[in-house]
């Protein structure tokens, strides 16, 4: 593969796919499609759920949608673009349906709201990821003729008692979100503005929704959040405060290392992943739970951005370099065979040849089973878009992006070899994409592996002794 192949592979992975769902329904229907991290395919089931309460069924196509949402990513302009493109197309099928309305959900909404609404006109509704639950009122506002909007943050907002619906999924893997917002001001992240602070969800739903996916037959949960280390709940409120709290509600509090010890034992049966952490928040609890149960998957997505603590300064990372390997050495130390991915971003403002360097050296460091990297790009009301030049030639930001690439292909090619020859335990997530004769599914360290059918069906956990491999996946037969 190419390495600007590769590149885009990575990419539009990161940015994810559209979210296309189908579901009976009454009355109306509702097409969705969900761009960015999974902290917005979670969103829009719980969009589903509460307007499939208003009587919305979902549909697979477009053209025969009465309400057309777009749940948004900001994180990169690319992002950003493709939903603009999206709307443009959405509003040339609007000449044939006139009835249609269209809606923009998520992070793109309060940023972007009078330019959507008034200046472009490609947009009926914005809302965003804290004002879901006003969707009744804001639809009915469409019905009678009018523009709707809400973008307000919340401060307790959770959607703790929403029950989402599950979308374009396989029935095997499912999202339970646990925090919302983020208190980390990386200086070149929007999703503080974006989605408000920090807050925690109740434990005790958290468990709830669990179990049922459990009683529903699905074999494994992702915890998301965008930093689910930071998790604490201590009776509501946000973590900022949290000192400020009770001596009780201190003491009866909940982090994340008891979180997924509770969720571990509450169901035994299913596979536990979670994202996105933040290496300044990680305990050694948290690597001692996955240690101590069997179910709680051998993987950790640790973004890092840079592997110079000076870049990770200006970044406002909250870690450097050293605290960052020091944690990668207890994680492969408690953990032995752990998956490690990353974020990363090469070009920041001031990054010289020396500070790439060091990226490289990281990596090598680390060795990576796989991350999603890409070149810097300012998103506007950043500290680093309002304090900062973006001084790196793009020519510079795309060799050097180029250089990373090769380098993780080569790490993550290396780790799959280590593989040849062993067993693997994989959990069946539906057909290879290339081949309808193979089943694809991940590891408990999350690589991909395919293998020949036989009489096994979607869900079951196969053992699979892997015969062969590429940079991104695993290939073997099931043993019995």
């Amino acid at each position: 593969m190419h390495n600007s192949e590769t590149k885009e592979m990575m990419e539009e992975n990161r940015q994810g796919e559209a979210l296309v769902i189908e579901r009976e329904g009454i009355g109306k229907k509702m097409y969705i499609e969900s761009y960015g991290c999974q902290m917005n395919f979670s969103d829009s089931e719980i969009v589903a759920s509460i307007l499939q309460k208003e009587g919305y069924g979902t549909t697979k196509n477009v053209d025969e949608a009465d309400l057309v949402l777009l749940n948004t990513c900001s994180i990169r302009d690319k992002a950003e673009q493709t939903v603009r493109k999206r709307l443009t197309n959405f509003n040339k099928m609007k000449r044939n349906n006139p009835g249609m309305k269209i809606g923009v959900l998520g992070c793109m909404a309060e940023r972007l709201k009078d330019k959507l609404l008034d200046e472009e006109k490609l947009v009926d509704m914005v809302v965003g990821p804290d004002a879901y639950r006003d969707l009744p009122n804001l639809v009915k506002e469409l019905d009678e003729g009018r523009k709707a909007v809400n973008v307000l943050l919340s401060k307790e907002e959770t959607y703790a008692d929403v029950s989402p619906v599950r979308l374009g999924q396989n029935g095997v893997s499912a999202f339970v979100s646990i925090t919302r917002g983020c208190d980390n001001m990386c200086t070149f992240c929007v999703v503080p503005f974006t989605r408000g602070r920090e807050r925690s969800r109740n434990p005790q739903t958290i468990l709830e929704e669990c179990i049922d996916l459990a009683e529903n037959g699905y074999k494994e949960i992702t915890l998301l959040g965008q930093n689910v280390d930071s998790f604490l709940w201590y009776g509501g409120g946000l973590k900022k405060d949290f000192e400020k709290a009770s001596d009780a509600a201190k003491a009866s509090a909940v982090d994340f290392a008891m979180l997924l010890r509770m969720v571990a034992e509450a169901v035994p049966g299913m596979r536990i992943r979670f994202s996105t952490s933040n290496p300044q928040d990680m305990s050694d609890d948290v690597l001692y739970a996955i240690a101590e149960y069997d179910n709680i998957c051998n993987y950790i997505h640790l973004p890092v951005q840079s592997g110079s603590s000076r870049i990770l300064k200006l970044m406002n990372r909250g870690h450097n370099r050293e605290e960052y390997m020091g944690l990668v050495d207890r994680i492969k130390k408690i953990i032995p065979g752990c998956g490690i991915s990353h974020d990363l971003i090469t070009g920041f403002p001031t990054e010289t040849e020396e500070d790439h360097q060091e990226t490289l050296s990281l990596m090598d460091y680390v060795g990576y089973d796989f991350g999603y990297m890409f070149y810097y790009s300012e998103r506007p009301n950043t500290y680093a878009e309002r304090k900062m030049e973006d001084d790196i030639p793009l020519e510079v930001k795309k060799r050097r992006l180029n250089d990373i690439i090769v380098k993780q292909q080569a790490l993550s090619l290396a780790n799959n070899k280590k593989h040849l020859g062993k067993v693997v335990e994989v959990l069946i997530e539906g057909s290879s994409k290339k081949s309808d004769s193979d089943w694809y599914g991940r590891t408990d360290f999350n690589t991909v592996a395919v293998f020949p059918k036989g009489d096994e069906k979607l869900g079951d956990f196969v053992k699979v002794k892997i015969e062969d491999c590429t940079t991104a996946t695993l290939m073997g037969k099931r043993i019995n």
